[in-house]
């Protein structure tokens, strides 16, 4: 087996965070913690031989894994979740409305002919990569603007689009509108590299790129302590993502165990608080 070239994909992020950290604007937000803030910016991360679950601390990588899952089922109760931030939004019944997973799986739209029907993007964007793969519409958007005042939390990742290079290889790129820079975006860079992969083994392609675009990205004031200490720490190589052989599934039948990371060796944790 040939050797996998070292990546250190935490050292993108931490140009990003530092440019924040350093130049941001302080700006007022809805949490009322207040922030510092740069607006649209933009991250590359190759796929190829490495998985950008960064290093610099330590990421809950099962959490990563569930969550995603529960997007593609088109879930919207927390009861199939374990703990996870959704339980500072979800409502008595842990319901969430109609968030990410049903607009990526059943986004509502009226009939002509009076009645309602429902598109399922997610699986439409997976046939469409089969069929027509320089196709320019691989897009799926959660913003249902009808839908966005019956949300927990209007969606922060609200749109992303998938490219085929050179016949082979799946690229992703990210339209994020509002960027937790310590705490969420290290997930969400995380979460649609994998999404990546799994939509690259389902169309017969290879995980390429994952290109995420910001456009508020923020560090919280309470967070400062929290990037102080992740940027002083050094910085281990990116681990590798295997996925299992049983890889010609439906987008409902992944499992977590279909997921293996090794070479996975981050600093510690750092605790932040979220802001709510």
């Amino acid at each position: 087996m040939p050797e996998v070239p070292v990546v250190y994909h935490d050292r993108t992020y931490s140009k990003l965070l530092t440019e924040i950290y350093e130049h941001g604007e302080g700006r007022d937000d809805r949490t009322g913690t207040g922030t510092v803030s740069l607006f649209g910016q933009k991250m590359e991360f190759d796929l190829r031989h490495r998985f950008p679950l960064l290093t610099g601390k330590k990421i809950h990588w099962k959490s990563v894994v569930e969550e995603l899952l529960w997007f593609m089922r088109g879930e919207t109760n927390i009861a199939t979740l374990d703990a996870s931030i959704w339980n500072e939004w979800a409502d008595e019944n842990g319901e969430c409305g109609p968030i990410y997973g049903h607009q990526w799986r059943s986004w509502e739209v009226p009939k002509r002919t009076g009645g309602r029907e429902w598109i399922d993007q997610l699986a439409t964007v997976v046939n469409t990569l089969k069929q027509n793969p320089d196709s320019r519409r691989h897009i799926v958007s959660a913003w249902n603007v009808a839908d966005v005042d019956d949300m927990a939390l209007p969606p922060c990742h609200l749109l992303f689009q998938f490219y085929v290079s050179q016949g082979k290889y799946l690229q992703c790129q990210l339209y994020q509108r509002s960027c937790d820079m310590f705490l969420g975006v290290p997930f969400n860079i995380a979460s649609y590299s994998l999404l990546t992969h799994i939509i690259a083994y389902m169309t017969g392609l290879e995980p390429g790129r994952f290109t995420w675009v910001g456009g508020d990205c923020h560090i919280y004031k309470n967070h400062f302590e929290a990037v102080e200490t992740y940027l002083q720490r050094s910085t281990p190589v990116s681990p590798i993502l295997k996925v299992s052989p049983e890889h010609w599934r439906s987008l409902d039948d992944w499992k977590i165990s279909d997921f293996f990371l090794t070479e996975y060796d981050p600093h510690g944790i750092i605790k932040a608080k979220v802001a709510v």
